[in-house]
Order: C-alpha cells, then sequence, then structure tokens
C-alpha cells in the first residue's frame, strides 16, 4: 500500500462519493448501473483541474447527472425487453438511513416505483430537487434546459408523484413491530396469521428476471397474497429462513434457502398492516445484500 496521501482530485471525489451514488441510484434504480455511472463521472473529474472548479460539489453533480440521463434511457429499453414485473435493486441500509425520514421515503420500493413512471428528465429533475434541494439554475445546466422550463418540470414531476406516494409514512419502530409480525407469521403462524397482518388492499410484486420463478403480474388482495405466500413456503420441501433487515431505508425480510440466499422482500407499511410486499428474486439484483456493510445513502 502506498505512503502518499491521495490527490486532492482523488480527496474530493471520496468526500461527496456517497451524495453522487445516492443520486445516481435514485435515477435509475439500479446500484451497477449507479456504479457504472460514478465511474464514468470520475474519469469525468479526473481530467479536470479541481483549483479551475469554483464549486466540486454542483460541479460532480451535474456530470454525474449527465452520465445518468444517458444511463436512464438505455435501462429504459433494457426494461422493455424484461421478463415479468421489474423491481428496483433493494439496497441493504445503515439503521442512520431511516433516521432522514425525507430520503428514506425517497429511496424506499414504493416511491422508487413511483419514479419509475415519470419521463428521464422528469425523473431526473424531481430528485436533484425534492430530494437533494438543488436549485433550478445548477440543473438547468446539468439537463441543458432553461430554469423556466425546469420549473415547469419540476411542477409536472412533484404533482405526480404526490398523487401516488404512500399516504402515512411510518415510524422505523411501528414498521419493524409489523414486518416481524409477518415474520412470524411466515415462520409458522399459518394462513390467518399472515391475514392479520395485511391490509385488505394489499398488493404484491416479484421479481425473478426471468431467472427465479416470480409471479408474472401482481397479485392484489390480502386473500390472494397470504394464499399466494403460505402456498409458496408450503411447497418448498428445502429448510427455510426469514430473518428482519433494513433495505432502502425500511424494514424488510431476507429469505434463506437451504442457507443461500433465495431472495429479499421490502416491505410497505401504512397503520399496522402491511399494503405493498416487493419480492427481488432476481439473483442479478442481489450482490449488494450479501455485503456485510450497509450502505450509509447521502
Amino acid at each position: 500500500m502506498s505512503d502518499h496521501a491521495p490527490d486532492p482530485a482523488t480527496e474530493v471525489f471520496v468526500a461527496h462519493r456517497n451524495l453522487l451514488f445516492t443520486v445516481a441510484y435514485e435515477m435509475l434504480g439500479s446500484a451497477a448501473d449507479a456504479e457504472d455511472v460514478l465511474q464514468e463521472a470520475w474519469l469525468r473529474w479526473a481530467a479536470v483541474d479541481p483549483e479551475q472548479v469554483r464549486d466540486p460539489r454542483a460541479y460532480l453533480v451535474r456530470i454525474t447527472t449527465r452520465q445518468a440521463l444517458n444511463r436512464l434511457r438505455t435501462l429504459a429499453r433494457r426494461k422493455e425487453a424484461y421478463v415479468g414485473p421489474w423491481l428496483p435493486e433493494p439496497l441493504l441500509t445503515a439503521p442512520d438511513v431511516a433516521r432522514d425520514v425525507e430520503l428514506a421515503e425517497s429511496v424506499s420500493m414504493a416511491v422508487m416505483l413511483v419514479l419509475e413512471t415519470l419521463s428521464p428528465n422528469e425523473r431526473v429533475v424531481f430528485v436533484l430537487r425534492e430530494v437533494f434541494d438543488v436549485g433550478y439554475e445548477e440543473i438547468a445546466a446539468a439537463i441543458d434546459k432553461s430554469p423556466a422550463a425546469v420549473r415547469q418540470i419540476a411542477h409536472r414531476a412533484r404533482r405526480h408523484v404526490d398523487a401516488r406516494r404512500p399516504r402515512e409514512v411510518v415510524s422505523a419502530g411501528e414498521g419493524r413491530a409489523v414486518v416481524e409480525s409477518f415474520r412470524r407469521a411466515l415462520d409458522g403462524g399459518g394462513l390467518q396469521g399472515l391475514l392479520d397482518v395485511l391490509a385488505p388492499e394489499v398488493v404484491l410484486v416479484s421479481d425473478g428476471g426471468g431467472i427465479r420463478q416470480a409471479a408474472v403480474r401482481p397479485v392484489r388482495g390480502a386473500d390472494k397474497v397470504a394464499r399466494f405466500m403460505a402456498g409458496g413456503i408450503g411447497k418448498n420441501r428445502l429448510p427455510l429462513t426469514v430473518g428482519l433487515t433494513a433495505v432502502n431505508g425500511s424494514p424488510a425480510l431476507v429469505v434463506h434457502l437451504a442457507g443461500e440466499l433465495d431472495g429479499v422482500m421490502a416491505v410497505r407499511v401504512e397503520g399496522s398492516r402491511i399494503v405493498g410486499l416487493y419480492y427481488v428474486r432476481n439473483p442479478e439484483k442481489l450482490s449488494r445484500v450479501t455485503s456485510e456493510t450497509p450502505l450509509t445513502l447521502r
């Protein structure tokens, strides 16, 4: 290992890396693509003289945004050919993320899926403005639009997200208690145990990516979801363990079959009931969850 201190460009980039990763991830819904964007941003940053950059944070956010916007358009074409429902790549997150309510909500599976319904420009503007409070002029420079156009895009995106975002945000402790009850029901509480924690309007979305078995369309309603879950577990002959973890800023479940990671189930809680289950089984999206070090976003 070298004893030399990092050069100024590296120090600045490392200081802002968590922010840049979170920006890219919220725009793309993919940690792997976010890492690729950061690599591209680093190459561009390394080619400039940091001493000539008045605001390094703004400059880095701008080049990251441009790379993410290019990747977002490519990702849209990839999703069109995706087998079955597409869910964002789950991120194992540190407990302190949940204390930042705004950030925790913005990276939640529920909100990330709402962001999927925005156009690329709307998504970029919403993430930069609403989550990271970037100024309109700065966003305009990043996406080559006028500040007036950015304001219009921001208004349209905010209205769209507000109409679809979760109605109620529960505390981390409340959410964890509900998810723990659900875990116990999966562990042997039977059909009634599942029904006790599922809201009547609950929706289950599963993502196998054509690699693992998953429902080809969302399962709706407490009875159907409970029977789907109980049936899947009942048919399984391998030893199953369900553990509590934190994914995308919220309590979630990690499922192992015969000691091997089978999937991660993000849970959306409103009141004291579960209204959304997002089960990611696609192994290509689970590499981050196997990490022993949860991410500290932003």
